[in-house]
This record gives C-alpha cells, sequence and structure tokens, in this order.
C-alpha cells in the first residue's frame, strides 16, 4: 500500500465536530467526534488532533483534507465578521422599481451595505442589450465607496445569459478600488434577478470569512506536520479546491446535510433512499437521487434573505439527542430548545438535570449511554416525548417523499437511536456501521462539481449545439473546482422550453461531477 494515501474528511455541526480518516481503498483508517467549540476553529483543531493521534506516525499518510464547516451559515445568522459590500446593480431603467437589498433584515442590511446603485445596462432573455453599459455610473459609483466597501457584488438583467456587462463592471471596479473582491452574479446564482442578487451579495459578504477559516484550517494542519491539498465541502455534497471556495463561500452553507447524504450512499451502497441525519439539536430529512443529495426547486432562505443558489431539498426539525423534553403528561414538549454540546453535563443519564431525547432512547433501550437508572424517575415523561418526537420525524420522512410506494431508509448521526425500525412509507431502515460519522465520510469521499443554468436563444443555433455548450461549461467548471479533467461525467441535464416569446428560448440546468484531481494544483 502506498505511504502517502489517506484522505482526511472533517464536519462541523451544531453539537459535535466529526473526523474521519480513509485510504486510497476508501477503508476507514480512524474517527472522533468531538464537542463542537464557540468559535468553531476550536473544535475543527481538537478534531484533527484526536483523529491523527489514533493513527501515530502514519497521520503522514494524509494527503488530502475536505472540511464541511458551519462558519459561514453562523456569519449570517449571528451578523459577525462580515465585509462590507457596495451593489451594482446594471438594469436601469427595467428594475428601478425594487431597490437593491429590498426586503432584507435591517439588522444585517446596516452591517453588510456599503452602498448601492442600479446603472444602464443588463440584457434581455435572448442575449441582446436593454440599453448600453453606462461606464461612467460605475466609475463614479465606485469612486464614492472607496474605503467603505471592503468587497463588491456586481448583478446584471440576464447574466446566466451574457456575462459581458458583469465583465466589464468587474474591470472597471478594479481600476478604481485596486485588489478588491468583486462578486459577479452569473458565477453564483441562477436565472432570477432579485434572489441571484442576494446571493451575490452575501457572497462577497462572507469572503473574509472564508478566507480566515481557510488559514486556520491550513495552520490546525501545519500543527500537527501536515500538508495536504484542502478542499471545502458545498451545498451539492461535491467539493471544490480551496481557492474556489475563498472565491464562493455561499457555495458552503449548506454542506453538512449535504455531507452526511453522501456518506449515507457510501456506507449502505445504496443510491436512491431517503436519509435522516439526527444530530444534538436537529434533524435533517433528505432523498437521495443517484448518489447524490436531490435539490430544491424552491427558494432557499438564508438569515432572512430570499436566495436561488443550489442547496439540498431538505425538511428540517428541531429533533435532537439533545432536544429538551418539557411540558406534563399529556402535554408533552420536545425542542426547540436543545442542550447541544453540553449534553454530557445536563443529561440526566450523566448526571445532569435536564431531561432530553437521548434519556428517553436510553430509558426506552434504544442505545446505551450513561446510567439508565438515572432516567426511573422521569419513566413516563421520556416515553411520551420519545413517542412525539418519533412521530415528528415520521412526517417529516412523509414529507420529503413524491411517490406513493415504499423506500428504504438511512439512519445516520450521533442521534439516529431516535429513529424506529419501522416507519409509514418506510420499506427498510438501515443502520450502518459508522453511521455516527456519516458526515465526515461524505466529506472525505467527495467528488467535484460544476453547475450551469442559463437561458439559451435557439436563434441561429440547434436544440443539439445548446446542450453540448451546456455540457462543456459545466465540465469546465467542474475542472475549475479541483476535478480531474479526465473522466468528469453530466450527472444531471434538464431542458425547459420557456413560452409565450417572440423568439423560440430554453432554459438548460447541466450538472458535471468528476473525481478528484490527485495531482493537480487544486490547493491554489
Amino acid at each position: 500500500m502506498a505511504e502517502s494515501d489517506a484522505r482526511l474528511g472533517i464536519d462541523v455541526g451544531g453539537t459535535n465536530t466529526d473526523a474521519v480518516v480513509l485510504d486510497r481503498e476508501d477503508r476507514l483508517l480512524a474517527s472522533t467526534k468531538v464537542a463542537t467549540t464557540t468559535d468553531v476553529t476550536g473544535g475543527i483543531r481538537a478534531a484533527i488532533a484526536a483523529v491523527t493521534g489514533q493513527l501515530g506516525a502514519a497521520g503522514g499518510r494524509i494527503t488530502h483534507a475536505m472540511l464541511g464547516t458551519t462558519h459561514s451559515t453562523n456569519a449570517v445568522l449571528e451578523r459577525r465578521d462580515l465585509r462590507r459590500v457596495a451593489t451594482i446593480r446594471i438594469g436601469a431603467p427595467a428594475t428601478l422599481s425594487v431597490r437593491p437589498l429590498y426586503g432584507w433584515p435591517e439588522d444585517l442590511r446596516r452591517v453588510i451595505s456599503a452602498g448601492e446603485t442600479i446603472v444602464e445596462g443588463g440584457f434581455e432573455f435572448d442575449g441582446r442589450p436593454i440599453v448600453a453599459l453606462d461606464t461612467g455610473a460605475i466609475g463614479r459609483f465606485a469612486a464614492s465607496v472607496a474605503g467603505v466597501a471592503e468587497a463588491v457584488a456586481v448583478v446584471s438583467v440576464f447574466a446566466p445569459v451574457s456575462e459581458e456587462h458583469e465583465l466589464r463592471a468587474q474591470e472597471l471596479v478594479t481600476a478604481e478600488l485596486g485588489d478588491i473582491h468583486v462578486s459577479m452574479s452569473h458565477e453564483v446564482g441562477q436565472v432570477g434577478l432579485l434572489e441571484r442578487e442576494n446571493a451575490t451579495v452575501l457572497n462577497a459578504s462572507l469572503t473574509g470569512v472564508a478566507r480566515h477559516v481557510a488559514q486556520a484550517f491550513t495552520e490546525a494542519l501545519a500543527d500537527r506536520g501536515l500538508a495536504p491539498v484542502t478542499f471545502f465541502a458545498q451545498n451539492d455534497g461535491t467539493l471544490m479546491a480551496l481557492h474556489y471556495a475563498e472565491r464562493f463561500p455561499v457555495l458552503t452553507i449548506g454542506s453538512g446535510p449535504a455531507n452526511s447524504l453522501r456518506g449515507a450512499a457510501f456506507l449502505t451502497g445504496l443510491t436512491d433512499a431517503i436519509v435522516v441525519d439526527v444530530g444534538g439539536t436537529s434533524s435533517d430529512v433528505g432523498v437521495l437521487v443517484s448518489g447524490f443529495p436531490r435539490e430544491s426547486n424552491a427558494g432557499v432562505e438564508i438569515g432572512g434573505i430570499s436566495t436561488n443558489f443550489r442547496m439540498p431539498d431538505l425538511v428540517t426539525i428541531a429533533v435532537g439527542g439533545g432536544s429538551v423534553i418539557g411540558g406534563s403528561l399529556g402535554a408533552v414538549t420536545v425542542g426547540p430548545r436543545s442542550v447541544g454540546y453540553r449534553i454530557r453535563e445536563e443529561a440526566l443519564v450523566f448526571g445532569g438535570s435536564t431531561a432530553t431525547l437521548t434519556d428517553a432512547s436510553v430509558a426506552a433501550g434504544a442505545t446505551d449511554l450513561g446510567e439508565r437508572s438515572r432516567t426511573d424517575a422521569a419513566g413516563a415523561l421520556l416515553q411520551e416525548g420519545l413517542a412525539r418526537a418519533r412521530a415528528m420525524l415520521a412526517e417529516a420522512v412523509d414529507r420529503v417523499k413524491t411517490s406513493r410506494g415504499d423506500r428504504p431508509l438511512i439512519a445516520v448521526g450521533g442521534g439516529s437511536h431516535l429513529i424506529p425500525n419501522s416507519i409509514p412509507g418506510v420499506s427498510q431502515v438501515h443502520r450502518p456501521e459508522h453511521h455516527d460519522v456519516a458526515n465526515a465520510i461524505g466529506a472525505a469521499i467527495a467528488a467535484v462539481s460544476g453547475q450551469v443554468d442559463r437561458v439559451f436563444n435557439l436563434a441561429g443555433t440547434s436544440r443539439e449545439e445548446i446542450l453540448h455548450e451546456a455540457r462543456r461549461e459545466a465540465a469546465e467548471r467542474a475542472v475549475a473546482a479541483g476535478a480531474a479533467p479526465i473522466g468528469v461525467e453530466i450527472i444531471e441535464l434538464e431542458e425547459i422550453p420557456l413560452a409565450y416569446l417572440a423568439h423560440p428560448a430554453i432554459r438548460v440546468r447541466a450538472k458535471a461531477v468528476g473525481a478528484l484531481d490527485l495531482a493537480g494544483p487544486a490547493a491554489g
């Protein structure tokens, strides 16, 4: 076996930070689960230390490291460490009725906004310019935010059709402001101006967080004498290279649940199934389609903001191992409060005074943790609480189903002991070995992807040429994100004809996936 052939996968959850090491044949060499720390980075360092400690001298075999983290999500939810963003919308006079950042929570707008403007420009759905780009207005606005803006978001009407005006605006901004990050909407979001604009502004605001996390991750590895090629997990269950993650941090926000779904597929060999990931605070219920998370077709709300970038289609409920059971017999409540990473201090079975779902599961004999006798006094309350939690899980499973037939279910996560062996609409409940670290395994085994969502004008071209162009662009994006050029495959290709238009057009979505480029400069 090769001396340097191992991959380190880390996933940060609200309660635990999990880490695993897999060899080239995907055999598990080491795994750990440590408490997530308030600053998150501390938990990552502890997980790396624990898992490499298990390997001893063999820790030097690690050549690649993958991280799925909640840093970006926490930054938005807590309104901290976000960059001030100047927003340029290229869409006058067509979009003057709704200003940029419309509908944003006021506290988040105050933290992020460094000014907004709408300038003339943009394109029709068929690629024809609405009006000429007002380059002078862009230059003047850039000069006005100098010294205030820490990043710039550029959003053009129908940029997924033509990115020409966004690219020109980027040139003008950097000429005026120098080396400043510029997020362009055609690289971030999908068709839909306001949601794409929101996603682009969020992306620009998170670039500082991403750079800090990337540096901390690299330093934590170096502290253990490691210098692997590093990747971040992204929302669709695939990976992107470190330099790519620093440019597009918003694409990491939903990486945790996606990692769990990918890990569940790997551990069971099932490619089409329901997956329930039960953590310490919440449960995510999703669906595997061809081995990857089913993506949501609806807009995704992050921190009170509507966006339209790709995210797993999930039902999330406040049921986890640390969920607090309250109320009284006949009126029991479960969650949303959770003891989280303090479960070993507060749960009854560990000598605490708070009744949790873990206590209920221990009392029912579903898992063996702590001292079961400590649950005797609250037995009836715990029994009713567990029944309530299982009913909530069954309802969530029913909500993600799109067909009437029974489907297999994969139970993963540290709190998966809460899932009963029989659920309506489920043909079989699978509990694979190492299910408690499925999320970290999902990060370690993930492939790399690229995706395109564009409107194409059929005038002067053919359907075959358009589909070829979409496939090519998706494959190029996968390679740019860290995939090996050879072996990239198109796993999704969707055509949507657009009706009631003067000129025929179709919307095409293409997704390409490839194996890690083990020899390439993915670390950036």
